[in-house]
Formats: C-alpha cells, sequence, structure tokens
C-alpha cells in the first residue's frame, strides 16, 4: 500500500459519513483524479470501477446514480447523438455514459446518464428547456435527490433549475437550433438554454456564497478522501437555501456584489 493515499473501503466510508444511506437517488458533479492515488487502481477505468461498486453498495437496486453528461452540442452548433456524442464532463461521467447499464437523455446540450431504479423515468420525454418544469431536475427533486459531489463544493448545475423558477433577472431564455439523432437519423430540434450576458461580468456565476451558507447552516455535509474531499447536500435543502437567500440578496449566486 506505499504510495496510494486510500483504498476502496475508504471510499465506502467517506460516502456514508456524508448521509448517503440506501435507496438514495443521487447526482455527482465529479474530479476522481483529484483524491490521488487509489490502491491497485492501474487505469481510469479502474478508479472509475470503484467509485461507482462504492456508491452501488451503499444505495443497493433500489438507489439511483446519475451524473451530467453534458456536450453543450447545440450551443457549439454542433449535431447531438445520445449514444455516441461524448461528455465533457470528466472521466467519471464518460464511464457511467459508456456503462451498459445506463441511460442517457436524449437532450443536446444538458444530458444525463442515470443508472438504477429511476434511470428511465429521468431520461424519458425531454422538454425543450433543460430547466423548466418536469426537466429532469424537477424529476430529481421530486425523488428528493440528494448531491453527491467529488472534489466540488456544494454547487451544482441545478441552481439553474432554482433560478429559473424565480426568474431571476440576470438571466434569460437563448433558442439554439441544431441536429438531433431520433430513430437512426438526424432532424432539425430547437432547445433553449437560461444563459446571462456574458459581457457583464457582474452576471457570471458565484457558488462560493451557496457552499459557506450551507456549511454555516449545516446543511452540507464534508468527508475528507485522499488528497480531496466529498461533499453532500439534498435538493430539497439546495433549493429552499437559494429561495431564502436571494430574497435577501438578489445576487446571491452571482459575481455583483
Amino acid at each position: 500500500m506505499n504510495n496510494t493515499d486510500y483504498i476502496y473501503d475508504d471510499i465506502v466510508d467517506a460516502i456514508k459519513r456524508v448521509g448517503v444511506m440506501k435507496d438514495d437517488v443521487l447526482f455527482s458533479h465529479s474530479n476522481i483524479g483529484f483524491f490521488g492515488k487509489l490502491y491497485d487502481a492501474k487505469t481510469t477505468n479502474d478508479y472509475c470501477h470503484a467509485f461507482m461498486k462504492a456508491i452501488f453498495e451503499i444505495i443497493g437496486i433500489n438507489g439511483t446514480l446519475v451524473v451530467p453528461t453534458f456536450s453543450y452540442s447545440f450551443c457549439n452548433n454542433q449535431n447531438f447523438d445520445k449514444d455516441e456524442t461524448p461528455s465533457v464532463c470528466g472521466l467519471f461521467s464518460e464511464y457511467i455514459r459508456k456503462h451498459k447499464d445506463a441511460k442517457r437523455s436524449n437532450e443536446p446540450n444538458f444530458s444525463i446518464s442515470a443508472i438504477g431504479k429511476y434511470a428511465e423515468n429521468f431520461i424519458k420525454e425531454q422538454p425543450s428547456h433543460p430547466f423548466s418544469k418536469n426537466s429532469f431536475w424537477e424529476r430529481f427533486l421530486m425523488k428528493n435527490g440528494k448531491f453527491l459531489n467529488l472534489n466540488f463544493d456544494s454547487g451544482s448545475t441545478f441552481f439553474h433549475f432554482v433560478e429559473k423558477s424565480i426568474n431571476v433577472p440576470y438571466r434569460f431564455d437563448k433558442k439554439f437550433v441544431g441536429k438531433l439523432k431520433s430513430n437512426s437519423e438526424f432532424v432539425e430540434k430547437e432547445f433553449l438554454h437560461f444563459v446571462y450576458d456574458k459581457n457583464k461580468v457582474e452576471n457570471r456565476p458565484n457558488f462560493e456564497k451557496f457552499h459557506k451558507k450551507a456549511l454555516m447552516k449545516k446543511m452540507t455535509k464534508t468527508s475528507n478522501l485522499g488528497k480531496g474531499q466529498i461533499v453532500c447536500i439534498s435538493s430539497q435543502n439546495t433549493m429552499e437555501l437559494i429561495k431564502k437567500e436571494i430574497k435577501d440578496d438578489p445576487n446571491f449566486l452571482i459575481q455583483k456584489l
């Protein structure tokens, strides 16, 4: 075990310490390389397999794991094929996307891939707006989902769903048109994104205030693993905290002071 930073059992223990339990529904932003050297892992697939195995050891067959497999395809004037278009969200997300048990949503910018009990429910019949009612994020919230972030803070793309639900003034809907593969052929489709004006530096996202507030209120749990950290917060607590804080500070989630 020389020159290793953690072992498999440490992963299981660290995930349990942040409150993950049997049957949980999880969404994970991840950077697993930052944890350091895993004992007996020789390839990137070894690392990814260990984390997936550890998660399902805890949540079991009735749990669900979701990862972002965002591609921003239409945003970048590219076609989208849910079976072939890679994710830009890191090694673990790509590993899950390619897994034989994974299901991926046919969403050209903000697709997700899921394994487990609610995978089919989460990927079916995607609306043209990724942060609208009946989007994946609302379904995740309705299942009392938790964010299990690996070397990220308490922030998540779910924030934009909350921002859309209260129609924050610094974001607006923008239309993107592209070709989406459906039934073996590419068809032209229109999808929306809830964007901000990139020329306005003050409107750039800043999630640090949220993370600090969530820690202070003990809504976020953390545990150390190797050289990194695991963070967990529920979607319900996330939504409630954002709505409460934005009432007092409309700039709670952006750079503007």
